[in-house]
């Protein structure tokens, strides 16, 4: 059983998004809507995400798995995502680039894992 480790710089109030980083740790971390998922757990001080492009949908170092019941609310991956997310040893039906998920009110509560790193 996985229990939410605190994030200091998270947001305190509104829609959270639940990350489990690579080491196992879940962590509850606040959003604000229109911002990327990467941002989110970049910002957030959870050290797993690289996100070497910045965001651009060029480098696949910010890969996650969008829990199985979520996919849909997030959407699919467009083309050029999903050309690099094929590149990964760790694709899967569930994979995203985190910097293309646009989080929205819809999305509280979302579930995701960071990948491996290839």
């Amino acid at each position: 059983m996985l229990t939410p480790v605190a994030d200091p710089k998270s947001e305190t109030a509104g829609a959270q998004v639940m990350v489990t980083d690579r080491a196992g740790n879940l962590h509850a971390v606040g959003f604000s809507e229109g911002r990327s998922l990467m941002e989110t757990i970049r910002d957030s001080g959870i050290g797993d995400i690289a996100a070497l492009c910045g965001g651009t949908c060029s480098c696949a170092t910010c890969h996650v798995f969008i829990a199985d019941g979520w996919t849909e609310r997030v959407g699919p991956p467009v083309q050029d995502e999903l050309d690099l997310l094929e590149t990964s040893e760790f694709f899967s039906d569930e994979s995203r680039l985190s910097c293309q998920v646009v989080l929205t009110a819809e999305l509280d509560g979302l579930p995701v894992t960071i990948a491996p790193e290839d």
